[in-house]
């Protein structure tokens, strides 16, 4: 019975740990063409600056020019022209994205915008493709939440990231959004904390309804 118990714990740890933060289906629009379109049309919804609030997401990176800062699940690219803006000409911007289409209408809104210090770079589920030791600041804007492999991406991303580099999550807390999370902040905080990471600063409420946590490497 002890075995059967232990075997039945060992089963739901591990897919606990694979299911990472990804509630059931929470995915689901974004398995085909079809649904990333729909997807896509939220994203780049002209009343987004509303509720997202941009430039108080950009102002608490504490991004400086010069600097490397790694947009993580770009999607359509929302986020560029102002992280573009903050880093300056002479700073460079990587938008990553795991769905090419999603990464054609980023490139779309780079060219339209004329980012010239802004490179599109295709990543995978479990490594973001990030230039090793060279980034700053990574950010995932309403992303963490869709990771299935959230242990694999934490760590590729802290060899991407400088010695003194920093991981910034915006995520919605789980009361708001109960159907789309598996973690609240709490919980979250101590998944990024036992990857490799260690907690540095938070905002309880960076929007209405989303927290922001800033993370340094161990």
């Amino acid at each position: 019975m002890r075995f059967l118990f232990a075997l039945l714990m060992f089963t739901v740890c591990t897919w606990a740990q694979a299911s990472g933060n990804s509630a059931p289906d929470v995915n689901k629009d974004y398995r085909t063409k079809e649904g990333r379109a729909g997807v896509a049309k939220r994203l780049a919804n002209p009343d987004r600056d509303q509720t997202q609030k941009p430039e108080a997401i950009v102002a608490a990176l504490q991004l400086k020019p010069g600097m490397t800062v790694a947009d993580i699940g770009t999607g359509v690219g929302y986020m560029l022209p102002f992280l573009s803006k903050a880093v300056g000409p002479s700073g460079r911007v990587i938008a990553e994205d795991i769905q090419t289409d999603f990464l054609e209408s980023a490139k779309a809104r780079i060219a339209a915008a004329q980012l010239t210090n802004v490179t599109a770079v295709l990543g995978s589920e479990t490594d973001p493709n990030l230039p090793s030791g060279a980034v700053d600041v990574a950010m995932i804007l309403d992303a963490y939440h869709h990771m299935e492999q959230p242990a694999k991406v934490l760590a590729a991303l802290g060899r991407g990231l400088k010695k003194d580099g920093r991981l910034v999550l915006v995520e919605f807390h789980k009361a708001d959004r109960p159907e789309h999370l598996r973690f609240d902040q709490a919980e979250l905080i101590h998944e990024v904390e036992s990857n490799g990471f260690r907690l540095l600063a938070k905002v309880d409420r960076i929007t209405a309804s989303q927290y922001l946590v800033t993370f340094g490497k161990k």
